[in-house]
């Protein structure tokens, strides 16, 4: 790949893989590294890619690829959360954050937030990048019936939190 190539490519794509990356962690410095080391693996690949659509769904998989392996990292393993910690000093200081963030975001994109990884990234790839279900499948490596039901719970689960049906999960 010519450096040219590559560039037009970053500059294509970037904003894709941060939002995916972003999508599968929910923290902006791991999104960043993430989009950094697919970058950077695209740049190494030997691999020609023949239409764009081919290059594009080669991210897809690195990125979420990326993803998977920073959550079985010995620092991501070794972790513990807040939760085990001192959480009553944390829930004024948490509420404080909640009401700050639904002022500032709109009610569907923290109701996407708060899903989980599988049906988070599901749905981004279903609506935002318009991949179809047997497309989504191919990419996340897993079964059609499995994306269609990922869906199919992620929409339920948005239904119930934007009509204020349910309570925080986590």
């Amino acid at each position: 790949m010519s450096e040219k190539e590559y560039v037009s490519a970053v500059l294509e794509y970037a904003d894709m893989v941060y939002r995916i990356a972003f999508h599968h962690c929910a923290n902006r410095e791991d999104a960043e590294d993430i989009m950094q080391n697919v970058f950077l693996k695209l740049y190494r690949c030997k691999k020609e890619f023949a239409i764009a659509e081919e290059r594009k769904r080669w991210l897809i998989r690195v990125t979420v690829n990326e993803c998977h392996s920073l959550f079985r990292t010995f620092w991501r393993s070794r972790r513990q959360e807040l939760e085990e910690y001192e959480w009553e000093q944390l829930t004024d200081k948490r509420a404080e954050v909640e009401e700050r963030l639904l002022q500032d975001c709109n009610a569907l994109y923290l109701a996407v937030m708060a899903l989980p990884v599988k049906y988070r990234v599901s749905i981004y790839l279903y609506y935002y990048e318009e991949y179809s279900v047997k497309e989504i499948a191919d990419i996340l490596q897993c079964k059609e019936s499995a994306i269609q039901t990922r869906l199919m719970r992620a929409r339920n689960l948005l239904r119930q939190k934007l009509q204020g049906g349910f309570e925080d999960d986590k």
